[in-house]
C-alpha cells in the first residue's frame, strides 16, 4: 500500500477489521509525493473487507475525482493579525487570531492548529504574544496533514505584517527583519529556549544579498501569462518581496517518536532492514550512504519494506526521518562496527582502538593488520535498535512548554511581473537559502528545494480547491491548476547554512518542508510590491489584480 506510517495504518487496519495486528501484513507500494495526504486512511480497510469477503486478491485505485473527494487537502485559514513595535523597529507585542477549517473529519487538525499558533509570529524575537487558534469541524472536504503543517498558512500572514509594519516605519523591510532574527539563547512564544542551530539572521542575509541573475526581455514568452494571452510589455511592472518562514522538526509536544533498524552484515554485504516509508524523499539514497559510511562497505541491500519482522520507523513526515531512521541506521551500523572490530582485535590480538573499517576490510592503524570484511563476517553480525529524540512535553493551558525538539528556516525572494490591466502574473525568478544542519546529498537537497518551491509557487498563484456546499467543484487537473515547468521561475540557490544539529545523525537537519513556507510568502509579497494591492489572501487570482481598486486596499 502507498502510506507513509506502515505501522500506524497496520493497527487501525487491524482494529477496524476486529483483528490482532500480528494477522495484519503491510507492504509498502513505492508511489512517491505523500505530502501528508498519505497521514490518513483511505482504501486500506475496503480492500481487506472486499478480499475476506471474496477470498481472493483484490485491487483498488481512486479516480482523480476519488482521490479530490477522499484524500484530506491543506486546512484553509483566516487569521487575523496585529503588531506592535518600538520606532526603531523592535517589536514589542503580536497578536493574532486564527481560524482553521478542519472539515468534515478531525484527521490531524489539532496538530495542525497547534502548528500554527506555535510559529505564527514567525522567525522574530516577540517578547508579548496573544495567539488564539482554532479549528472547526465543517460539512467541508477533510483537512489534514500537508508540507508545511500549519505553518505555511501563517507564514503568508506574518511575513505581509513584517512588510506593512516596515512600510509605516518607513524602514527596509529587510533590516526590520534581520532586526528581530531569532538566534540560540532566545526564547519562543511558548517560552521553550533554543538551544540547537537557528541561523535566521545568516538566512535572510544570504539570501537578500544574492545577486539576481533576472533580466527584462522582449521575448513574448517571457511575459506574463505567455506569448499567447497578450499581455502589453508596455504595462508590464515589476516586483520583489522576501520572506522567512520556520517550522519545528519531528514530532512535537510529548510524543514518543521512535523509529527501528536493523543492520546485518554477512559476507561483507550489510543489509539494512527499517519500515520508513519512501515516498520520493531520498530514504533509500540515504540508508546506502549512511551504511557505507559507517562500516566501510561497497554492498548495501535495503530489505523490503514492511511491517512484520521490524518495529515501526515512525510517519514519513515532520522533516523527521533522515534524522529518525537516518539516526536508527547510524545507531545499528555502529553497533554492528564495534562488534566486528571486536571480533578481529581477538582473533588477531590487537587493540580495539587500533582498527577500523576501509573499503571492505578490516585494518591496524599500525599496519599489522588487515583483514577481508566477507571473511570476518562469514558468520554474520547484526545489531537492532530503536532511536529516540531528545524527550518534548506537551503545551500547557496557556501555550507555554518545551513542545519542540529542533527547528529549521528558509528564506525565498521572489521577483514578478505582472500586467495589472489583465491580472496576469509571471514569477520571473526565485532565490532561496535554507538553514540545512549539514547536507547530506547535495543533489536531494536540491530536489527538495525546487519542489518546495513549486508547491509555493502553486499554492501562491494557482491551486485552489474550489467548494460549494461541502462539494468540490474542480476535482480534475483540467479545472485545479498545478504548475507546470513553464510557469516555474529558475530556483537560484544563495545558500544553504551548514551548521550541524547537535543530536542529529552527522548534523543533518530534515530539509523537506521549510522550502514551500515561505516560498508563497515571498511570491505573494512581490505581486504586493508590484501592485500596490494588499492582496489578503491565496492564491491571487487574476481578478483579484485587475479588478481592485488600489486605493481601497483589503481587510486586514
Amino acid at each position: 500500500v502507498a502510506t507513509q506510517w506502515l505501522h500506524v495504518d497496520r493497527d487501525q487496519v487491524a482494529d477496524c477489521l476486529g483483528m490482532d495486528p500480528d494477522l495484519v501484513r503491510l507492504t509498502l507500494a513505492g508511489v512517491g509525493g505523500a505530502f501528508g495526504a498519505r497521514e490518513d486512511l483511505s482504501l486500506h480497510v475496503h480492500l481487506c473487507m472486499l478480499a475476506m469477503h471474496t477470498g481472493r486478491p483484490v485491487k483498488m485505485v481512486y479516480s482523480r475525482q476519488e482521490s479530490f473527494h477522499g484524500h484530506v487537502h491543506r486546512h484553509p485559514a483566516r487569521m487575523w493579525y496585529r503588531h506592535h513595535a518600538e520606532t526603531d523597529g523592535t517589536l514589542v507585542r503580536v497578536e493574532a487570531r486564527l481560524l482553521l477549517d478542519g472539515g468534515a473529519y478531525a484527521s490531524s487538525s489539532g496538530a495542525v492548529i497547534a502548528n500554527a499558533t506555535c510559529f505564527a509570529a514567525g522567525p522574530y524575537r516577540v517578547p508579548s504574544a496573544d495567539i488564539d487558534g482554532v479549528v472547526v469541524r465543517t460539512n467541508n472536504p477533510p483537512c489534514g496533514a500537508m508540507r508545511g503543517f500549519g505553518a505555511v498558512q501563517t507564514c503568508m500572514a506574518h511575513e505581509a505584517q513584517m512588510d506593512r509594519l516596515a512600510a509605516a516605519l518607513d524602514m527596509d523591510p529587510i533590516q526590520l527583519r534581520l532586526k528581530n532574527a531569532l538566534a540560540p539563547g532566545d526564547r519562543l512564544l511558548t517560552g521553550q529556549v533554543l538551544t540547537g542551530t537557528l541561523p535566521v539572521a545568516e538566512v535572510i542575509r544570504t539570501c537578500a544579498e544574492h545577486p539576481s541573475a533576472a533580466v527584462r526581455s522582449d521575448e513574448p514568452m517571457t511575459r506574463p501569462g505567455g506569448a499567447g494571452r497578450t499581455a502589453d510589455a508596455d504595462h508590464v511592472v515589476r516586483g520583489e518581496a522576501l520572506a522567512v518562514g520556520f517550522k519545528n522538526l519531528m514530532f512535537s509536544e510529548g510524543f514518543d517518536d521512535s523509529s527501528a533498524a536493523r543492520c546485518e552484515l554477512r559476507d561483507g554485504v550489510a543489509t539494512i532492514t527499517s519500515a520508513c516509508a519512501e515516498v520520493g524523499q531520498g530514504f533509500v539514497t540515504l540508508v546506502g550512504q549512511i551504511t557505507r559510511e559507517v562500516l566501510g562497505v561497497d554492498e548495501v541491500v535495503l530489505a523490503p519494506v514492511q511491517t512484520m519482522g521490524i518495529g515501526s520507523a515512525g510517519s514519513t513526515s515532520a522533516s523527521r526521518q533522515t534524522w529518525m531512521s537516518g539516526g536508527a541506521v547510524q545507531k545499528a551500523c555502529e553497533e554492528v562496527r564495534a562488534a566486528v572490530v571486536a571480533r578481529v582485535a581477538v582473533t588477531h590480538d590487537v587493540p580495539v582502538d587500533d582498527l577500523v573499517l576501509v573499503e571492505g576490510r578490516v585494518e591496524s592503524l599500525s599496519g599489522s593488520v588487515s583483514v577481508d570484511l566477507a571473511e570476518v563476517t562469514a558468520e554474520p553480525l547484526s545489531a537492532d535498535v530503536v532511536h529516540r529524540h531528545a524527550p518534548t512535553s506537551p503545551l500547557d493551558e496557556d501555550g507555554q512548554g518545551d513542545a519542540h525538539v529542533s527547528f529549521a528556516v528558509s528564506a525565498h525572494r521572489a521577483i514578478v511581473d505582472v500586467d495589472p490591466d489583465l491580472g496576469l502574473v509571471r514569477v520571473v525568478e526565485l532565490t532561496t537559502s535554507q538553514d540545512v544542519g549539514r547536507v547530506l546529498n547535495p543533489v536531494q537537497a536540491v530536489g527538495q528545494l525546487e519542489g518546495g518551491a513549486a508547491q509555493g509557487v502553486g499554492l501562491a498563484v494557482m491551486e485552489e480547491v474550489l467548494v460549494d456546499n461541502g462539494r468540490i467543484r474542480n476535482a480534475s487537473f483540467t479545472d485545479y491548476l498545478v504548475p507546470t515547468a513553464l510557469d516555474m521561475p529558475p530556483l537560484e540557490i544563495a545558500a544553504l547554512i551548514e551548521q550541524p544539529e547537535p543530536g542529529a545523525p552527522f548534523g543533518a537537519k530534515g530539509i523537506g518542508e521549510p522550502p514551500c513556507i515561505s516560498s508563497t510568502a515571498a511570491v505573494v509579497g512581490a505581486l504586493r510590491n508590484a501592485t500596490g494591492l494588499e492582496l489578503a489572501r491565496v492564491p491571487v487570482r487574476p481578478a483579484d489584480i485587475a479588478l481592485a481598486d488600489a486605493s481601497a486596499g483589503a481587510d486586514r
